[in-house]
């Protein structure tokens, strides 16, 4: 079994890897011998990844592109293709919201943004489907391909506030589930898509919302670790295991499933 949920020697992309959550999984996967190739829009945030994995003796490769620009990532897959020739796994960690995305407790729908809006749904949604778009050609070139979308709890419950980031999520879930029949019916390779929905974790997104400056939590910090049976906030690691999962052989018949890691958020019904 533990050779079976392996990732060693699997080429693995993963967009957003310079996020909090994105270098967790990036130098997990490293570290349990998979070839890391990290997708980023800042080359120095990139090329200090990169540095810090091989200097501990992984593998990794850096290419730069936003996730929303198609000429970007078709040069990027050129680049991975000249050098590595194939990819296993793509894992789509790029995301993020925008203020203009939110309502507010003491706003309405009026004060949404469009643009902002907009942004959040790009980033999210498109940036999800491109990357896929493009890096199929790559990935059909291996033999038990696969791709893991990052969702979220937010896609599942209607959460106060976070509007845009929602639908986003929301709309990675549907399109997760109609490539796994896409990429399962008409790939010479089945390539596996799957997602993951983390629940509430302390990133730069989130934190100000979730804790005061002293540390302390905020009211809405206080709301959802008392509708959270575990008590506690996840730690970028939490996800680890379900990414090794989901990317290893072990979960070959796999396809079309949303794996939650949320500490029980979604199940408890507060009674």
């Amino acid at each position: 079994m533990k050779s079976l949920i392996s990732v060693e020697n699997k080429i693995i992309v993963i967009s957003g890897a310079t996020g909090v959550l994105g270098e967790s999984m990036t130098r997990s996967l490293a570290e349990a011998g998979a070839h890391v190739v990290i997708l980023g829009r800042s080359k120095d945030k990139v090329d200090a990844l990169v540095s810090s994995i091989k200097q501990h003796g992984h593998e990794a490769t850096g290419v730069v592109a936003d996730v929303t620009n198609k000429e970007a990532l078709m040069l990027v897959k050129e680049e991975i293709a000249e050098h590595l020739g194939y990819i296993d796994v793509l894992i789509n960690a790029a995301g993020g919201n925008m203020a203009g995305a939110l309502i507010m407790p003491n706003q309405t729908l009026a004060d949404a943004d469009l643009e902002q809006m907009r942004k959040v749904i790009d980033l999210n949604y498109i940036g999800t489907f491109l990357p896929t778009q493009i890096f199929l050609p790559l990935l059909e070139k291996s033999v038990k391909a696969s791709v893991v979308n990052i969702s979220s709890v937010a896609a599942h419950l209607p959460l106060t506030r976070v509007m845009g980031y929602a639908s986003a999520k929301s709309a990675i879930e549907n399109l997760t589930q109609f490539l796994a029949v896409e990429f399962a019916q008409k790939q010479e390779n089945p390539v596996r898509v799957n997602a993951l929905a983390p629940g509430f974790f302390l990133t730069e997104q989130n934190r100000d919302l979730l804790t005061n400056k002293d540390g302390s939590l905020t009211d809405r910090g206080e709301k959802i670790i008392a509708h959270t049976p575990l008590g506690k906030f996840g730690n970028p690691e939490d996800l680890n295991g379900a990414i090794h999962w989901l990317c290893s052989d072990a979960a070959s018949f796999v396809t079309g499933t949303v794996v939650t890691v949320d500490g029980g958020f979604k199940v408890f019904a507060g009674v």
